[in-house]
């Protein structure tokens, strides 16, 4: 018998007789004590004794700690956390909701409307637990600022990797012959937490304004930077982001801004401006009138108002042919200090005559603010409706 079977042997011969409750005494003139039975319960009683022994300890240490380095929380940060949208979205410059709860109770500087997605409602609420005053703020939509679909756009070549913007990307810098227009492969309609983004059959994005809040998720994700969040009075814009020059955005897109500036001569309020072969509106300077969406040869600028109310004229017109001066397409006529007509064929609902009328005698024209409160309004019985 070799020396591998002899220890297996002992191993085995040993365990047999441990289970057959063998005491062992050991030490001195010690010896070996078989018995029938050995009694287990004494020493399950005090293993027990001994555990709840020391779980009372340990509890005691834990519940010591807890209340010496215990961290007091105010509980307006839990109101607060209750009305705020839990959408993580970022748009409110903290990491998330819970950090912008601590930081609006806490400092008396953060403003309770900056969770965008809760909307007024919400920052009237942050507003109450917090003590403070909830400024009105215009809300901001998503726009996005391409309409080279595939219909209107070239490819370079044919991407058939994962659908996705940020994958495509990276396949040389995307599939689209204009490396500034949008790839059409949704990523903005998957991360927007709200539903507010689908994709069109033409694969560019829509953004449906009634559930949009601004969270800037869509304009984050977004590869080439097409989507920027904007006021939502603003709404005549350069949906364009090409700075190759005229001719190279013409080859790649049939509607892109080939740098003009036809819209800068046009504008009466200076707004456009042309720089890198792009035309950029100053929406601060921009009034809404839409003349140079009707002057664009490529149709680059979109008017987001779908339908433009005609001037018409009242009764108090006293004829001092201000609106015949200012009208960038002659729509208004009258001899003077006579009641003057508006040629609705003409007009183009622009406003300059409303807002330049010394008697304010012209009406019906686009009224940005009335746009704005419609738009809300719609938003606010869908939201109740849900």
């Amino acid at each position: 018998m070799n020396n591998r079977k002899f220890i297996k042997i002992f191993v085995l011969t040993a365990v047999l007789l441990l289970s057959c409750s063998t005491v062992v005494y050991a030490g001195v003139g010690g010896g070996v004590e078989g018995k029938e039975k050995v009694d287990i319960i004494p020493l399950i009683k005090w293993t027990l004794v001994f555990l709840a022994g020391m779980g009372t300890v340990f509890g005691l240490c834990i519940a010591f700690a807890a209340k010496r380095f215990a961290v007091e929380t105010d509980p307006r940060v839990e109101k607060v956390l209750d009305v705020l949208a839990h959408a993580h979205c970022g748009a409110c410059g903290y990491a998330g909701c819970e950090q912008y709860a601590e930081a609006v109770v806490k400092n008396p500087d953060i403003s309770p409307n900056l969770c965008i997605p809760a909307g007024a409602k919400g920052a009237e609420a942050v507003a109450l637990i917090t003590g403070k005053k909830a400024e009105i703020k215009e809300p901001q939509f998503a726009r996005i600022m391409c309409q080279g679909g595939l219909s209107k756009s070239k490819k370079r070549f044919k991407y058939e990797g994962v659908l996705d913007c940020r994958a495509a990307i990276l396949a040389g810098g995307g599939d689209k012959a204009c490396r500034y227009g949008c790839l059409g492969y949704g990523t903005c309609s998957r991360v927007c937490p709200f539903g507010a983004i689908t994709m069109k059959d033409d694969n560019l994005p829509f953004i449906d304004i009634t559930k949009c809040t601004g969270c800037r998720k869509c304009e984050t994700a977004c590869p080439t930077k097409v989507i920027e969040v904007l006021p939502a009075s603003k709404m005549v814009l350069v949906t364009c982001h090409s700075k190759d020059k005229g001719g190279e955005t013409k080859k790649h897109c049939d509607i892109g801004c080939i740098g003009c500036g036809i819209c800068a001569k046009v504008c009466p309020f200076d707004a456009p401006s042309v720089a890198s072969s792009l035309s950029k509106i100053d929406i601060d300077k921009c009034r809404i009138c839409g003349l140079c969406v009707s002057k664009c040869p490529t149709k680059a600028i979109t008017d987001f108002i779908h339908a433009r109310s005609k001037a018409f004229v009242l009764d108090s017109c006293i004829g001092c042919q201000i609106c015949s001066k200012v009208c960038p397409v002659d729509a208004p006529s009258g001899e003077l200090k006579k009641l003057h007509v508006i040629d609705k064929n003409k007009c183009i609902g622009c406003g300059i005559c409303t807002a330049k009328c010394p008697t304010q005698s012209i009406d019906g024209t686009f009224n940005a603010q009335e746009v704005f409160a419609a738009a809300a309004e719609k938003k606010r019985k869908k939201t109740e409706a849900a």
